[in-house]
């Protein structure tokens, strides 16, 4: 354990990583992952490529050979509501989903996610990202860990829009399906959506007497990798760096060391949060 980590008394893994699977987004190769897990002193690190499994046997064997648990993962597109809401569509007609992270538990979670990305990709319609539906999900939800997806997920996107009852309502429906399985999951990248969504989400919680999970999503090595990185989401969506109607990462998504979890404090009254990484 990283002497930072002994002093605090607080474990830390990485639960939201994205390696370069996922394609023209992340830029951490699984090789560099399994180092910068051994450096940080992590017994285990999680994968969640955007809707692919593509990297998970190289994953493994990498954090296998080096002594760290691998834990396989996906962050998907879902349809979690009965009709999907109209701020889910673009003006082109593209309809865009929320993301969910769901991790492997064990073996059918494993293979049940196998499932569900393959079934994102291949029944997807056309004017449609890839995603799966509610139904698909109750399917193959057996040995999955659900959580909730930050900033990108359907609870924190319809907090931001001021939409606390539909909040409510889809965290209710995953808690149904998921049970103790389901982690509302809060991040700090310094964001105002996140600082918008954090106090709702604990408050839903709470209520809900669902437990909170701190994560940083993680797509880069360093923060001087910025903005190499942002220039890579420009070229992935077509867009110029000038462009202010873009999607923006922050410096702070990268790969923090298990002691460097940049505005969460030891006093801080959400410390069991990054505990439930372990």
């Amino acid at each position: 354990m990283a002497d930072s980590q002994q002093a605090n008394g607080v474990i830390f893994i990485h639960l939201r990583t994205h390696s370069a699977y996922s394609l023209s987004e992340g830029a951490l190769p699984v090789k560099v992952m399994a180092k910068l897990a051994v450096d940080a002193r992590m017994p285990a690190l999680a994968i969640t490529d955007t809707g692919n499994l593509f990297g998970a046997l190289e994953f493994s064997d990498a954090l296998a050979e080096k002594g760290v648990q691998p834990i396989i993962g996906c962050g998907l597109r879902c349809d979690v509501d009965v009709a999907a809401p109209e701020a889910s569509r673009q003006a082109t007609g593209l309809k865009r989903f929320p993301t969910l992270a769901l991790l492997a538990k064990d073996e059918q979670g494993y293979a049940n996610l196998m499932k569900l990305s393959s079934h994102a990709y291949l029944h997807s319609p056309d004017n449609a990202e890839h995603h799966v539906s509610f139904d698909d999900l109750s399917a193959h939800h057996a040995g999955l860990i659900c959580l909730t997806g930050g900033p990108a997920g359907p609870i924190n996107q319809a907090l931001v829009a001021g939409q606390i009852s539909l909040a409510r309502q889809r965290l209710e429906r995953l808690k149904v399906l998921f049970g103790d399985r389901l982690y509302v999951e809060l991040q700090r990248h310094g964001t105002e959506e996140e600082r918008t969504a954090e106090p709702l989400l604990v408050e839903l919680a709470y209520e809900l007497e669902l437990p909170l999970v701190a994560t940083n999503e993680c797509y880069f090595a360093k923060p001087d990798d910025y903005a190499a990185h942002d220039a890579l989401i420009c070229i992935a969506e077509g867009e110029v760096i000038a462009s202010d109607d873009r999607r923006r990462l922050t410096p702070e998504h990268y790969f923090k060391p298990a002691g460097c979890r940049s505005g969460w404090r030891p006093a801080d009254c959400l410390r069991a949060a990054a505990q439930k990484t372990m």
